[in-house]
């Protein structure tokens, strides 16, 4: 009996042991990171904060939130300023805390707090805990808006990205709004350019969520997304440029951004999920364009499961068997509702119906009419001359309609090679690498001009020497001469 008794005691000390090394080991992994913070603010370098970001995010699932109060105790201060000092004390009343003050504490940097505040949003979204959470973000913006500099960036840029998070999971998106536009116009005037990407994509993203997109097409259109934003956010944007402009019938425009979108974005676990959502857009602009995607594209392992119903519609649409078409969104409805592109697929039917113009084209150099109708299950003959006339003006066939005799008559077969399609293809093909290339020079890093100034302190002092020479060899030549008097004289 006394032996069991003696075991349990020695798991329970154990247990608690095991709890206080790991709080031990958080506390230290997050001051570590606070002193990268201090680094960066000391020498205005921006990659000590991103270090300081990255592991932070890398023990968000270790929060604690006595732990988090601890640190925000340790830089509470009445020498802070009065926004700092009341941000700490909002995020120890948001983390239900007993507040209190550090006469020992020096001065808190506002990156300090926000980034102590970002921890105390992290542990209040994880939980749940999404009012606490909105009222913590608005005081955090607060902050922001009264110290903008250039290592404050990144961390107010993140601070933005949940604040609209707390709100789209309470599903008050709209509520954001008007927080969001009037810091995208303070980002801008301060230069705060990670802060305005970040924003602009927050835009968009809360102008798609309501179908306002006449909003989101004129937001972009008057704004200009940094150039050096993180690869992340470009992808982002992207992402929504390219819808926005499929809704908007600019299907080539949007085949590009989508594109783009797809090779910015990392291609790892992480991003599958964003990789999945740009993929499905793409394949319905690519058959919206009368182009079929490649069966490839549908055999990615992260993507095959979810392309499956797009790679049925894309079959259909290459048949183009209407009724397959009709049967396939019937099927798959609920999954294009929640993937926000049904409005695109409705679109398809005319692409079916081209698609299927024109294969009966390439198999039948003569056709009448009812047997289009019927092979087409079109309602009536006229329907199917309207279409094929149609098909006849915007390029897709080559035939001509016998009204009378109610047949159409396809014309010989061309020689590709006589048209303009190879100039579209290399010209398509040499836009990209001019592209790419661009692209290329731009995220290379040059050295600072620093170098310069030593080029040139060096370029004077060749000069000098060559003057000191200079004067010297005119010394040597004045001697001689005197010399060479003197023995006249003799």
């Amino acid at each position: 009996m006394s032996n069991s008794t003696n075991t349990s005691m020695e798991v329970e000390v154990s247990s608690e042991q095991k709890q206080a090394e790991t709080r031990r080991i958080l506390l230290e992994d997050l001051t570590r990171s606070i002193k990268f913070l201090q680094r960066g603010i000391a020498a205005a370098e921006t990659h000590y904060v991103y270090r300081a970001l990255r592991s932070a995010f890398a023990l968000r699932k270790r929060l604690q939130p006595d732990v988090v109060a601890e640190l925000v105790v340790a830089y509470s201060s009445s020498a802070n300023s009065q926004s700092v000092q009341s941000c700490l004390k909002s995020v120890l009343e948001y983390l239900q805390q007993s507040p209190a003050e550090n006469t020992a504490a020096g001065v808190c940097e506002p990156e300090v707090c926000l980034f102590l505040g970002l921890l105390a949003m992290l542990y209040l979204l994880d939980n749940t805990h999404l009012e606490r959470g909105v009222e913590l973000s608005n005081v955090l913006i607060s902050v922001i808006s009264t110290a903008q500099r250039r290592t404050l960036d990144p961390i107010s840029s993140r601070v933005f990205f949940y604040f609209s998070r707390f709100f789209e999971v309470a599903d008050r998106l709209s509520d954001a709004r008007p927080a969001l536009l009037s810091a995208l116009q303070a980002a801008t005037l301060a230069g705060m350019k990670e802060t305005k990407a970040m924003l602009l994509t927050l835009l968009l993203r809360n102008y798609l969520h309501y179908k306002l997109y006449d909003q989101a097409e004129r937001l972009t259109a008057k704004s200009s997304f940094p150039a050096d934003a993180p690869n992340n956010l470009l992808a982002r944007y992207l992402y929504y440029l390219g819808y926005i402009e499929a809704i908007q019938l600019n299907y080539s425009q949007a085949q590009t951004h989508l594109l783009e979108a797809t090779r910015k974005a990392p291609s790892n676990a992480a991003t599958a999920g964003f990789q999945q959502t740009v993929h499905k857009i793409y394949v319905i602009v690519e058959l919206l364009m009368g182009n079929i995607p490649e069966r490839s594209l549908f055999r990615v392992p992260t993507l095959k499961k979810p392309l499956l119903p797009y790679l049925e519609l894309a079959q259909a649409v290459r048949v183009g068997d209407l009724n397959k078409f009709q049967d396939v969104v019937s099927k798959y409805q609920d999954r294009f509702l929640k993937d926000s592109v049904l409005i695109l697929i409705q679109r398809l039917r005319h692409n079916v119906i081209k698609a299927g113009i024109r294969s009966i084209s390439t198999a039948y150099s003569r056709i009448s009419l009812r047997d289009i109708c019927l092979k087409l299950h079109l309602d009536s003959e006229e329907d199917a001359e309207y279409i094929v006339a149609k098909a006849i003006r915007d390029g897709v066939i080559d035939a001509t309609i016998d009204h009378e005799k109610g047949f159409v008559q396809s014309a010989d077969v061309h020689n590709v090679y006589e048209t303009s399609d190879p100039q579209y293809a290399f010209d398509k093909r040499i836009t990209f690498c001019l592209g790419m290339y661009n692209d290329s020079v731009k995220s290379m890093r040059y050295p600072g001009s620093d170098h310069r100034k030593e080029l040139a302190s060096a370029i004077e002092a060749i000069k000098r020497e060559r003057e000191l020479a200079q004067e010297l060899e005119n010394d040597d030549y004045d001697g001689d001469s005197d010399e060479d008097a003197m023995d006249e004289d003799l």
